[in-house]
């Protein structure tokens, strides 16, 4: 990726155009130039080809794109979310069945990620706890995003992990309610109406406040830029925060559910 992205920069250059330029063209955010340039974000196949065709490249970006092997561990569209999750100035975030990734703890990542069918190896797995534990760096920035967690209740009351996981993650969570910019509301059980039943999800604002979202299934999951599609899911995300307790009330359920324990 790093060599496709320097190869790009180089036609760039060549052809008298500065990342924002080239952004302008592609109707891209110059984040997105710079991301594949500097060999954080894949370059996909159908913008390799348009790439060729500005550039004149003689097809240099599809053939290298077409050839590049295979990356396993941590798919092109996971990767494309996170580089945008590390630069957001706004994200919200919907889970229902797991700890949202920027709220586990080292305990709880790894049982999460022992759970997975098939199993992961030991290197597999410590390779992808350091990655997800190294995104909550976000909150250490010097500017830090605005963050707005909704979480089911079943989160809470499940045991992924054993009790002493459970308990270490209720008490990340009140440390968390106090940091700048987080909000944190639990989704509880036995409401009769639910906006989010199709599923987690999560919106994000970018530096130049373009509005996308990211969404996973089973077996892959899509970023999603269509201002259509944003705003259903924004509508959403709005009714949900609606209809989950509120973050006073979301602080006073962890301190019970760790005084039950």
């Amino acid at each position: 990726m790093r060599l496709v992205g320097r190869q790009l920069a180089r036609f760039r250059e060549a052809a008298g155009l500065t990342q924002r330029e080239l952004a302008t063209e592609f109707n891209l955010a110059e984040e997105t130039v710079a991301s594949i340039e500097q060999g954080r974000r894949p370059l996909k196949p159908d913008l390799a080809q348009r790439f060729d065709d500005r550039l004149d490249t003689k097809g240099a970006l599809s053939v290298a794109v077409e050839h590049m092997p295979e990356v396993d561990l941590i798919p092109a569209w996971a990767e494309e979310y996170m580089d945008l999750e590390r630069e957001a100035i706004a994200l919200s975030w919907y889970e229902n069945q797991v700890l949202p990734g920027l709220l586990q703890t080292d305990r709880y990542a790894r049982a999460v990620f022992r759970t997975d069918v098939p199993a992961l190896n030991e290197d597999e797995m410590e390779q992808l706890i350091i990655r997800r534990l190294a995104r909550q760096d976000i909150f250490r920035r010097p500017v830090p995003p605005t963050i707005s967690f909704v979480v089911s209740e079943a989160v809470l009351i499940d045991r992924l992990g054993g009790d002493a996981v459970r308990q270490e993650m209720l008490e990340h969570l009140l440390t968390c309610t106090d940091l700048p910019g987080i909000t944190l509301q639990v989704m509880p059980l036995g409401r009769e109406s639910h906006a989010g039943l199709s599923g987690p999800f999560i919106l994000l604002e970018t530096p130049d406040h373009q509005h996308l979202a990211y969404a996973e299934g089973q077996r892959g999951s899509q970023m999603i830029s269509s201002p259509d599609e944003v705003s259903i899911l924004a509508r959403k995300y709005a009714m949900l925060r609606t209809q989950a307790l509120n973050a006073e009330e979301t602080k006073g359920l962890l301190e019970r559910l760790l005084g039950d324990r």
